[in-house]
């Protein structure tokens, strides 16, 4: 068992190592990098718990892997909000960690009080240590957390379906495995005694996920991530040729519908369009052929609900 918990360790801190390097800096989510270290930290504990000799280095790899799990379901939490396209005040993430260090300040009390676990015994099983422990009164405490977790994880990922924040139903219904995965996997941890701890495969599956998920929101922009730009003094008259491309890009976008995006490759095409070139002339210079080309103008017209380029300009003139 200490093998493979030596496994799931080294692949967590690759894909920390990974993430870390090869995604720009532009693209990182703060929340997944935390996301990370806390499944590196968790597998670190349970790497370190399976090589325990005594009760007491078992207690410091317990803690350990206790502090990983507690910040890692805020991580998961916070990531979901991002995913779901949800805004929240500063204050949010404070008030979380806050939470969360009183509830790893509870359970740092083990192996001083009895309120967490009244007693501790360490055995072994497949040649790797294991602690078997007596829950203290306030370990619901501890059960309580991770449910409210797991409940607003739910009500936010059905909110966002039902606003019509989500994207995709494909990418509501990952969101959705991940968090049901995490607590039928949960349940079954507290319920099923095994020699292994499952949720630290788990953790590196969900992290897996949220992984590719992010990566899929790269590929889209939100109306208001256009950034306004300066063109000037303003008048009553417009003239469209005298606008820039990018304040040509933030007018149209304005127009898009609540819930609307376009792909970066839509972007490059809709910028053909305000900048006058004709299909193939933006098929030349996205370097794909006409019909790809039709197939992204006929995306962009049917996403602003115009027809034609038209429209396009009278939304410019507007």
């Amino acid at each position: 068992m200490t093998i493979v918990y030596s496994i799931m360790f080294a692949i967590s801190i690759i894909l920390l190592i990974l993430y870390c390097v090869l995604v720009h800096k532009k693209q990182k989510e703060i929340w997944m990098v935390f996301l990370h270290v806390c499944v590196a930290v968790v597998n670190c504990g349970y790497l370190l718990l399976s090589l325990s000799k005594t009760v007491q280095f078992a207690l410091i790899a317990n803690k350990i892997a206790y502090l990983g799990q507690v910040f890692l379901i805020m991580c998961m939490f916070m990531s979901v909000i991002r995913l779901c396209g949800f805004k929240y005040s500063k204050a949010l993430p404070i008030i979380l960690f806050s939470v969360g260090v009183l509830m790893f300040g509870l359970i740092f009390t083990t192996g001083y009080l009895p309120w967490y676990y009244k007693e501790v015994t360490l055995t072994y099983a497949d040649g790797a240590a294991k602690l078997e422990k007596v829950y203290g009164p306030l370990h619901i405490t501890y059960l309580i957390y991770i449910l409210l977790y797991f409940t607003a994880m739910i009500c936010a990922i059905v909110y966002a379906i039902i606003q019509k924040r989500v994207r995709s139903l494909k990418k509501a219904g990952l969101l959705i495995a991940v968090v049901l995965g995490n607590i039928g996997m949960w349940i079954v941890e507290k319920f099923v005694h095994w020699n292994f701890e499952f949720l630290s495969v788990s953790y590196l599956m969900s992290e897996l996920i949220f992984l590719f998920l992010f990566w899929m929101m790269q590929d889209y922009v939100h109306k208001e991530d256009v950034t306004e730009t300066d063109t000037g003094e303003k008048s009553t008259i417009v003239v469209v040729d005298e606008l820039s491309t990018a304040e040509k890009l933030r007018i149209v976008m304005s127009k898009l519908p609540e819930g609307k995006t376009l792909t970066v490759k839509e972007i490059e095409v809709l910028n053909g369009l305000l900048d006058g070139k004709s299909r193939k002339e933006i098929a030349s210079a996205l370097s794909i052929s006409e019909n790809t080309a039709k197939t992204h103008i006929s995306h962009v017209y049917e996403k602003l609900e115009i027809s034609n380029r038209q429209d396009l300009m009278r939304i410019l003139y507007q």
